[in-house]
């Protein structure tokens, strides 16, 4: 069905990673031991590559319809806990009770609007990968995969009030009660510490300093997203108030874009300030297959996620800096996603089922054209197939990825 040549993949991948690490070449080595983690770290950053082979292979493009937003980058580990709600300055019951831990898709950067199957294919090739890195043997992965499809499936077309959304499985479960009881101070412990009384950004490995010139230009463009916020998400100025600003250092496909960290008074006094994160938007990956809506890149993340998700993040939203498109967010201490390696084995079926059913939840919010009947056995049948010689190539590229990038 698929055929590649692992070195030339592994080659192209690394010239990716030189493009994008090109603004912060110091970043580069960082995000290739990021890359040579496991097969399932490479397919995180490298999705350019997962489009470029569905390009090259139109066998792998076919597939039952139903289009609109997608995730662009759906992978298990693009789904996360984050806090949905009505932020406020003022800690009060009411407004803990306006606050929501959510736990689905936390990871809109590469979205597009385009055929559901793309994402499914993505999802299920990450789901392949990490059910092996998990220890799952052949049918029992294939056994994941199936749970997934057919969990997706009654989300993108069943009938809604029928099929009522099941409980999040044990694993989440827990994973939502652990990151509830998560504080605040916490959270700025870990990344700060305080300097005369005030918050001050660790620098190292996750901060870097930023120029003066960046610092004034990103306090500026800090400024044009506050003020473009809705009136739901407004709170006094002095809430807003620049603290301290740094170079952020994360994620692993995305390395290398302009990222800032802003910290601002929030609710005052050293433990109640706000991390925000201003981070470049490109062109998402799929543009060698379907062309990207005309959105500034930050505003395009911004819309799939409001198309997309029943409870969004709180406080998101978009400005300029430097001339990249910045997609604003604000960090909150609950944020976690799921490690396949530590999850039981008994526990991954459900935890499949549960991607799946948030996924197909995810299209049918933002569906542009969906499909009058539900997509056959034979259907998802071939989407295994599909993204199981997907999951071949990527391992394949992954064990040439390590070798040229070896010390000679």
């Amino acid at each position: 069905m698929i055929f590649v040549t692992p070195a030339r993949l592994a080659r192209r991948q690394i010239a990716i990673d030189e493009e994008r690490t090109g603004s912060f070449p110091h970043l580069f080595l960082r995000k290739r031991e990021r890359m040579m983690a496991s097969p399932l770290a490479l397919l995180r950053g490298a999705a350019p590559i997962f489009y470029e082979l569905l390009e090259r292979n139109p066998v792998l493009r076919k597939g039952p319809p139903g289009a609109g937003w997608l995730v662009g980058d759906a992978h298990v580990e693009n789904f996360g806990v984050y806090r949905a709600g009505v932020l406020s300055t003022k800690e009060t019951a009411a407004s803990r009770s306006n606050e929501d831990i959510v736990f689905d898709v936390n990871d809109f950067d590469d979205a597009f609007i385009g055929p559901w199957r793309y994402d499914v294919l993505r999802l299920l090739t990450s789901l392949v990968l990490g059910g092996r890195e998990s220890g799952s043997d052949g049918p029992r992965t294939l056994g994941l995969c199936a749970a997934l499809l057919e969990s997706y499936a009654i989300a993108a077309f069943g009938d809604q009030k029928r099929n009522k959304a099941p409980p999040p499985p044990p694993v989440i479960a827990a994973l939502i009660e652990k990151v509830r009881g998560r504080t605040r101070k916490e959270l700025l412990d870990a990344r700060t510490r305080v300097v005369d009384g005030q918050r001050r950004f660790v620098l190292g490995s996750r901060y870097e300093a930023l120029s003066p010139p960046l610092r004034v230009k990103a306090e500026k463009a800090f400024g044009k997203f506050v003020r473009r916020l809705p009136k739901s998400n407004l709170a006094p100025a002095e809430a807003f108030q620049v603290v301290d600003a740094a170079f952020r250092v994360a994620g692993t496909g995305s390395l290398g874009a302009l990222r800032i960290a802003v910290l601002v008074r929030g609710k005052g006094g050293p433990d109640g300030a706000w991390i925000f994160d201003m981070k470049a938007e490109w062109t998402p990956s799929s543009a060698v297959l379907v062309r990207p809506p005309d959105l500034q890149p930050a505003k395009r993340v911004c819309a799939a996620i409001r198309a997309c998700l029943a409870r969004p993040p709180r406080m998101i939203g978009w400005t300029r800096l430097a001339g990249e498109s910045m997609f604003v967010r604000r960090l909150a201490p609950q944020e976690d996603k799921v490690d396949l390696t530590l999850v039981r084995p008994e526990d991954l079926e459900p935890l499949a089922r549960h991607f799946g059913a948030l996924l197909g939840a995810v299209h049918r919010r933002g569906a542009t054209r969906a499909p009058k009947r539900s997509w056959t056995a034979e259907d998802l049948a071939e989407m295994v197939h599909r993204a199981v010689a997907l999951a071949g190539a990527h391992e394949a590229m992954y064990l040439a990825y390590c070798d040229l990038s070896r010390p000679k």
